[in-house]
């Protein structure tokens, strides 16, 4: 699969442009230019669009051809006429294209078996705004775009720690994608780096278009609807991620970074929750996990309790519910299916279309759609008053990939309520208690900051301490540098 480039660099200039020539052939944004400086035959080779030309202009091309006189040996080029600061020897030619197909200048002198890389990518790019996908209150606006080194300056700013290191690697036979693995040296867990960096270079595929790519292909168990990895736009939360000792895995072309390993008590919780003071942020952390409990079995308890448990309810409750009921022609269990499947179909469509319209779309689908399927007698107020609440309490979620896991989850209740009633709930239940706790992500327990009961990590998971309690980085990621506060 990997295309066989050659490494040998010739001494004579005119055998690498030929090759160089036929390699890019019917490339019209290939430019090749040939010119003298002094004695010495150079080339230079770059990308139309991806490569500053001011800065090949006026620090390289003008450069050696007023100064090319001064050129004894060709080997001083580099160290006394050329004045770029980022300028690097390449010994493998195959290393010197791929860097020129990155945005970088290839150039090579006669009578030189090695050729210099020129940092010269000047690509267009997206500006650095705020992430639309993760909404705060306070905290900072910024969020990652889709240039590679723009996402690692925005780590740096909050990172400023020389033990921070950035390690660069490329995946993608034909992509050959830059992909940033990036952790604090003295207190990540070694084993879950070394884990991360073996998983990625196992990747043999011919092209990384999106983080998700990475996310799929190293995750531990494909099989499970639950995300074993968390990804986010916010350079904020992968900073507080590798200060924990985790890993930050950043790929060109993306503004999502992945991060590992996680836990799914670590998916519900927002940056809201540090920012804010304790008091607040216990509470709301609380009210969010009632709602996303609501938001699993609120459909499928309806389901159970009006077609199987009639008995529990209230007789004035059960005469409420059995009147809106009236004259709806499918069961209970049919028109909980047809109203959250509605509802997904209506979330998607809001995701896809343009914001100006997806708004308008959602206030269609909510209240008039919604109304009319009631007035038209096809389902009862009840059931919609019961899907809205858990619409709602599903968004409570901070991370949109869990949220997909839950509405599988909430399928399930659903369909196993109609058959056995609350019995179906529960074993449901108990099936997917025994996948979270056997599930890991990158030899971490998922379900380990609540199975594996600790009285510091306890301190951050259903609520949240005074950061003055905060003392200790979580056990279960068994970082090398347990305290953060001394």
């Amino acid at each position: 699969m990997k295309e066989q480039m050659q490494d040998y660099i010739s001494n004579d200039l005119d055998e690498n442009y030929k090759y160089l020539k036929n390699l890019f052939k019917d490339n019209t944004d290939m430019i090749f230019r040939k010119f003298n400086a002094g004695k010495a035959k150079c080339l230079i080779v770059y990308i139309d669009g991806m490569a500053d030309k001011i800065l090949l202009d006026n620090f390289v091309l003008r450069t050696l051809m007023l100064h090319g006189d001064r050129i004894e040996k060709v080997e001083d080029i580099k160290d006394e006429i050329l004045s770029v600061t980022d300028i690097r020897d390449v010994e493998e030619l195959s290393k010197g294209i791929n860097a020129m197909l990155s945005g970088d200048t290839l150039m090579l002198i006669e009578g030189l078996d090695i050729c210099y890389v020129i940092a010269t990518r000047a690509w267009s790019a997206r500006g650095v705004s705020e992430p639309s996908g993760e909404s705060l209150i306070r905290g900072s606006r910024d969020g990652f775009v889709e240039t590679i080194r723009f996402n690692t300056a925005l780590l740096r700013r909050r990172v400023r720690d020389t033990r921070l290191r950035i390690e660069m690697t490329t995946v993608g036979a034909r992509s050959k994608t830059d992909v940033a693995i990036v952790y604090i040296d003295d207190i990540v867990n070694k084993e879950v780096l070394e884990c991360a960096k073996k998983r990625i270079d196992n990747i043999n595929i011919d092209a990384i278009l999106d983080s998700g790519y990475i996310e799929q292909l190293i995750e531990d168990n494909k099989w499970s609807i639950f995300p074993q990895l968390q990804s986010t736009e916010r350079p904020d939360v992968v900073a507080a991620a590798i200060y924990e000792g985790r890993v930050g895995i950043m790929v060109d072309n993306s503004p999502f970074c992945i991060i590992v390993p996680t836990t799914l008590p670590a998916l519900f919780q927002s940056p809201d929750d540090y920012y804010q003071r304790w008091i607040y942020s216990s509470v709301m952390r609380i009210v969010r996990f009632l709602g996303i409990v609501l938001s699993l079995i609120l459909p499928g308890l309806y389901v159970a309790v009006t077609s199987f448990h009639n008995s529990i309810i209230p007789t004035k409750l059960a005469y409420a519910i059995a009147a809106t009921r009236e004259g709806v022609p499918f069961p209970a269990y049919l028109e909980a299916l047809i109203m959250e499947v509605s509802m997904a179909i209506l979330v998607e469509a809001v995701v896809r279309l343009p914001k100006a319209m997806g708004t308008t779309i959602g206030i269609v689908g909510g209240v008039i759609i919604g109304q009319a399927a009631v007035t038209a007698g096809i389902v009862s107020p009840v059931m919609v008053i019961i899907v809205s609440i858990t619409a709602i309490t599903t968004f409570m979620t901070p991370n949109y990939e869990i949220v997909a896991s839950l509405r599988i989850v909430r399928f399930m209740f659903i369909i196993a309520s109609s058959i056995i009633g609350l019995y179906g709930m529960a074993l449901v239940a108990l099936v997917t208690l025994i996948h979270l706790i056997k599930l890991k992500s990158f030899g971490i327990p998922y379900m380990a900051s609540v199975v594996d009961i600790n009285k510091n990590d306890m301190k951050d998971t259903f609520i949240r301490s005074p950061l003055q309690y905060l003392k200790q980085r979580p056990k279960y990621i068994k970082s090398k540098d347990r305290m953060r506060q001394n």
